[in-house]
C-alpha cells in the first residue's frame, strides 16, 4: 500500500512517455533536419598580370607585322594592321633594316634585328606616355 497523500509508486511512468516526446519536440523541432551548408570559402584568386604598356603593345604589333612582311615580302595599310601612323613608320623602318640583314646575315639575324629595333623604337616613341593627337599619330 502507498503512502498517504503521495503518488503511488510507478504512477508517474505512464505520463513520462508523452512528456518526453513533447520535450524532444520542443528542443529539437526548431532545428532543420540537415545542418545548413557552411558558407563557401571563396576560391583563391590568381594574380593577374598588369596590362601591357603602350611601348609593349607597340613592340608586339610591330614585331608581328615585321616578321609577316619579311616572310611574305608585302604588307597592307596601317589601319588593317591595327597600327597608328607612327607605329607604321616604325614598321617600315624595321622591315627595311631586316631585309638588308637577311641578305647579309640570314633569316635568324633578321628576326633578331626585328626584335631589337622594334623594342628600341617603340620604347622611344612611348617614353613620355601615349600620343594623343589622334589615331594616325
Amino acid at each position: 500500500m502507498g503512502r498517504r497523500g503521495g503518488p503511488r509508486p510507478g504512477a508517474a511512468l505512464p505520463m513520462l512517455g508523452p512528456a518526453l516526446a513533447v520535450l524532444l519536440c520542443v528542443t529539437g523541432c526548431d532545428r532543420p533536419a540537415h545542418p545548413p551548408h557552411p558558407t563557401p570559402v571563396p576560391a583563391p584568386t590568381r594574380a593577374t598580370a598588369p596590362p601591357p604598356s603602350d611601348a609593349d603593345l607597340c613592340t608586339r604589333l610591330v614585331t608581328h607585322w615585321a616578321r609577316a612582311a619579311l616572310d611574305s615580302g608585302t604588307y597592307g595599310d596601317y589601319q588593317s594592321m591595327g597600327l597608328s601612323n607612327g607605329q607604321y613608320d616604325i614598321l617600315r623602318d624595321v622591315v627595311t633594316a631586316a631585309r638588308a640583314a637577311r641578305r647579309r646575315q640570314g633569316l635568324f639575324a633578321a628576326r633578331d634585328l626585328i626584335d631589337r629595333q622594334a623594342r628600341l623604337a617603340c620604347t622611344g616613341r612611348y617614353r613620355h606616355g601615349a600620343r594623343t593627337e589622334g589615331p594616325w599619330t
